[in-house]
């Protein structure tokens, strides 16, 4: 029994040790049960907080538009009109066919085939569409058809549950209603870029372009884009889950773009394009009391209008890699040596240092002799006893070499300067050329050599390391026409808000005085006034003409020719030949126009480029042209009798 009550105890015991452990493991899983439902929902709790309380206002947004959808107003861009209210660049609306790539269920080439059994879709168009694709984003649409007919128009929209992802689209495109005219200045439009959207994003103006698909380019259009462009407004849709539009919500509407307008007369543009022909060059008239720009041509051209939607290749290439560079604004990026319009600033040079006077005269036997070495007049010709007068006059090169190695480099570059040669002049547009007005330190610079007085002896009929622009040519001749008083070029006249209804004159932005006294300024005018008459360069060109002109003939040498060779422009290759220049004012004594001319390897500028100053100056002073134009609107109207072609010049 007592063995029997020893068990028995101990087995209870055991129980109770038992029972001890088991609840205790229990209580254990217990804790750790309500720690892990707590912490499972201090999470929820946490990520309910972080939701609704600290992500509030993204959440709310982002809700928000989910139920709403922003569709960008592109703003209407600004007209460009010339200087009598003529528009040279506007807008108009048509249909286009879009094709959003990544809505499209069928390869492209399948979809746009496919397509072409419904609406017409050309080579051209398919060549444009891939070169606009590659500029694309996937979800951009990308026109493949342009200014739909109504009866295109109704045809699609028939058959266009047939073709997902293509959608008609009324946009807003860029005219230019002369062509070709003006096209330099003017510039194009064009679809924007990679490039153009990176620009944008650094200069944060990408909400402004929201929707929009080009942008200015080239040229005014560029140049100022800002004001042209526009603010673009804002459509907001309330749309169901699947994107369907419910109800307007509201709507911000787009302020218009500026007008501009312009200095240029596009009558006097057209005159003077039509006198080159078929020549290759470029010509600048200016107003010399304002510095306004009255004409802006370089040739040959190119129509604008080519680039609005995406040019296509085969053009694009025959554009580009043309041997007449249509492309390149001549005006203002082409660099020339300026041959003898250079000779009435050294006229002035040497006037101002004293080292010429009106009575200083040499004997020109056509040939200037330095050491060992000849410089000949190009004309060949020997022209005799000459004083400055008579050196314009006849264009003396044998003169002007003997004033350049009086002066010296220093004083020319010094003297040439302030009158803007190898400057910037500041035209209102991007991508002037500044040139080369050289000294021995840009010499030792360029090319790791001294400079030698025989780099000095050209400089003195503009050639040598001379290279300027035209535009900095035409700046100088207007600069001497304003009696040594040099504004800035500019393009733009006026600056016309839509909104406000304010109109904004432009004017140039400085003014400052040559060094040359008036009476240095009225003798080299004067002389200048003596190559327009009988005895002069250009006596032919201005033979009969009813004002009084200043003008200077010039002729700069492309390649050299070696000693004792003899310029034949029938026996070299047409790159080769001798370019033609002139320049001009009138009337002389109140000039109203100022003109620079370069007819690129015309020969002589007598022959080449005067003839298209003369009817420049014919036009404006006296309305009169071949192209049966109506007069400038500043001409009285008693001069408009006889207007048109025929008459004196």
């Amino acid at each position: 029994m007592k063995k029997l009550f020893r068990e028995n105890r101990r087995r209870g015991l055991f129980a109770s040790r038992s029972n001890d452990v088991g609840m205790a493991e229990f209580k254990r899983r217990a804790v750790f049960a309500i720690a892990f439902f707590a912490f499972c929902f201090l999470i929820l709790a946490s990520r309910f907080f972080w939701l609704q309380v600290v992500r509030h206002d993204q959440y709310t947004t982002q809700a928000e538009s989910n139920r709403t959808v922003n569709i960008p107003v592109q703003a209407s861009r600004g007209l460009i009109l010339d200087r009598n209210g003529t528009i040279l660049a506007r807008n108009y609306w048509s249909y286009s066919l879009e094709i959003t790539p990544s809505k499209a269920v069928e390869k492209l080439p399948v979809l746009i085939d496919r397509l072409s059994q419904v609406i017409p879709v050309s080579q051209t168009d398919r060549k444009r569409f891939r070169r606009l694709l590659q500029e694309s984003k996937r979800f951009d649409p990308v026109p493949i058809r342009l200014d739909l007919t109504e009866e295109e128009m109704a045809r699609f929209l028939v058959q266009q549950w047939r073709f997902p992802g293509v959608e008609l689209a009324e946009r807003e495109f860029r005219q230019y209603p002369f062509g070709q005219t003006g096209a330099h200045l003017l510039g194009y439009m064009g679809r924007i870029s990679e490039r153009d959207t990176k620009q944008l994003e650094e200069e944060g103006k990408s909400q402004r372009y929201r929707g929009a698909y080009n942008i200015g380019k080239v040229g005014i259009e560029r140049t100022y884009e800002d004001a042209l462009h526009g603010e673009p407004g804002l459509t907001v849709l309330e749309v169901t889950a699947g994107g369907r539009p419910v109800r307007l919500l509201g709507s911000k509407p787009s302020v218009p773009g500026k007008n501009l307008t312009l200095s240029i007369d596009l009558r006097l543009q057209k005159v003077a394009e039509n006198a080159f022909g078929g020549q290759s060059g470029a010509m600048i008239a200016i107003e010399p009391s304002t510095g306004e720009i009255l004409a802006f041509v370089s040739k040959p051209t190119y129509d604008p209008n080519l680039f609005l939607n995406g040019i296509d290749f085969d053009t694009w290439n025959a554009l580009n890699t043309s041997s007449r560079k249509p492309l390149l604004n001549r005006a203002m990026r082409g660099l020339y040596p300026i041959g003898s319009t250079y000779k009435p600033f050294m006229a002035l040079a040497g006037l101002h240092y004293g080292v010429i006077s009106p009575s200083t005269t040499i004997n020109d036997q056509g040939v200037y002799e330095l050491g060992n070495h000849q410089y000949r007049d190009l004309a060949k010709t020997h022209k005799g006893i000459l004083d400055l007068r008579r050196s314009i006059t006849v264009s003396s090169d044998v003169y002007y070499y003997r004033l350049a190695h009086d002066l010296g480099v220093d004083r020319i570059h010094d003297f040439m300067k302030p009158w803007g040669f190898g400057q910037i002049t500041g035209i209102d547009l991007l991508g002037e050329q500044q040139g080369v007005l050289p000294d021995p330190d840009w010499k030792m610079k360029r090319y790791k050599k001294p400079w030698v007085l025989g780099d000095t002896i050209p400089l003195g009929i503009g050639q040598g390391y001379n290279a300027f622009t035209l535009l900095q040519l035409s700046h100088a001749v207007a600069t001497l026409a304003n009696r040594g008083v040099s504004l800035q070029p500019h393009l733009v006249r006026s600056v016309f808000d839509p909104t406000t209804r304010k109109d904004t004159p432009v004017e140039s932005s400085y003014r400052e005085e040559m060094p040359s006294t008036r009476r240095e300024l009225e003798t080299v005018i004067s002389a200048m006034t003596t190559v327009t008459k009988p005895g002069g360069t250009a006596a032919a060109a201005f033979r009969g003409a009813a004002y009084n002109a200043a003008g200077k003939t010039g002729t700069a040498q492309v390649v050299g020719l070696a000693a004792g060779q003899k310029y034949d422009a029938n026996s070299i290759k047409r790159s080769h030949r001798d370019h033609g220049l002139f320049i001009s004012f009138a009337p002389a004594e109140k000039p109203r126009i100022a003109v620079a001319v370069l007819v690129e390897n015309g020969g002589f500028g007598a022959s080449a480029a005067a003839p298209i100053a003369r009817a420049a100056l014919a036009y404006w002073l006296l309305g009169r042209n071949s192209l049966g134009l109506p007069p400038p609107q500043y001409l009285k109207p008693a001069s408009q009798n006889g207007a048109g072609s025929g008459g004196k010049q």
